[in-house]
């Protein structure tokens, strides 16, 4: 048998590993997870370090405390993979010690998202029109203004800060900056 021929029937084998499996049917989704953990120090680190060592991306990050009085912190992430990763994702954190709980707010019909961003636009005359135009239809706030720069604030959902800043690219955007995603579930109960 020749090299290449042992290579065809290597190919046509199965993996020899979990990891040499393709899954190419497999959709990658986007989605928000929110932890509620023990405020203590080095929890974020955990957490963080859990999606590092597994080489999952975090595309958002947010944590703030919610409950002083149990000294509980809600941490935020928006990520990204397969069903089955996704599923690993909530599994492990939920096996870490300082986590009480996961919830998926993205596949709760419950949830909500938002975020904000500080956006710096610099321009004269029709730009300037224009830009303040633009800000009035995405409802964004001025917060600052000088005679050659805005500073507006916008909140909503990620998508709608996308296509703001897009649109006043070409008007002056200068920088911008943005909290990452904040969500909650409707409802009178915690967590929800």
């Amino acid at each position: 048998m020749t090299r290449s021929e042992i290579e065809e029937m290597q190919d046509e084998m199965e993996p020899a590993s979990a990891y040499d499996m393709h899954h190419d049917e497999e959709v990658v989704e986007k989605r928000t997870l929110a932890a509620i953990v023990d405020n203590e120090p080095g929890v974020l680190a955990r957490v963080v370090g859990l999606f590092s060592a597994r080489g999952y991306n975090i595309e958002s990050l947010t944590v703030a405390e919610v409950d002083r009085g149990h000294q509980m912190s809600r941490i935020t992430i928006v990520t990204s993979g397969t069903k089955h990763i996704l599923e690993q994702i909530q599994a492990q954190l939920l096996r870490l010690v300082p986590v009480a709980r996961v919830i998926d707010i993205t596949s709760s019909p419950a949830g909500i998202e938002r975020e904000l961003a500080l956006v710096k636009v610099a321009g004269k005359g029709e730009k300037r029109v224009e830009a303040l135009r633009i800000s009035e239809i995405f409802r964004a706030n001025v917060i600052d203004t000088t005679n050659e720069s805005f500073v507006f604030e916008i909140t909503g959902a990620s998508t709608k800060i996308d296509q703001f800043a897009e649109l006043m690219e070409p008007l002056g955007l200068v920088e911008m900056s943005r909290t990452g995603v904040l969500s909650l579930q409707r409802g009178a109960e915690p967590g929800a």
